[in-house]
């Protein structure tokens, strides 16, 4: 295949630093350490289930459902700098 002045297995390169970058950034964003007894937003108790079933909660149900609500609506995906953008 031609690419021109890329060099072969440029792209699959650069579809697998993409993946990298994700998985590295979902894997970043997993709490961690000791589990709170306390919501550190609410301050209301988190559950003991909750507890023991995601290791490092800090945030009870209906914090970190918000939480979650408002990162989809950020989006937090840069395709600027995608080949896609860049045919445009």
């Amino acid at each position: 295949m031609a690419t021109g002045w890329a060099r072969d297995g440029a792209v699959q390169d650069q579809i697998d630093a993409s993946v990298a970058d994700a998985v590295e950034r979902a894997r970043s964003r997993l709490p961690s350490g000791e589990s709170l007894t306390q919501c550190e937003e609410c301050d209301h108790a988190i559950p003991e289930a909750r507890r023991q079933a995601v290791a490092g909660v800090r945030l009870c149900v209906s914090c970190q459902q918000a939480h979650d609500e408002q990162l989809a609506k950020e989006g937090g995906i840069n395709r600027r700098a995608s080949k896609d953008s860049q045919l445009r």
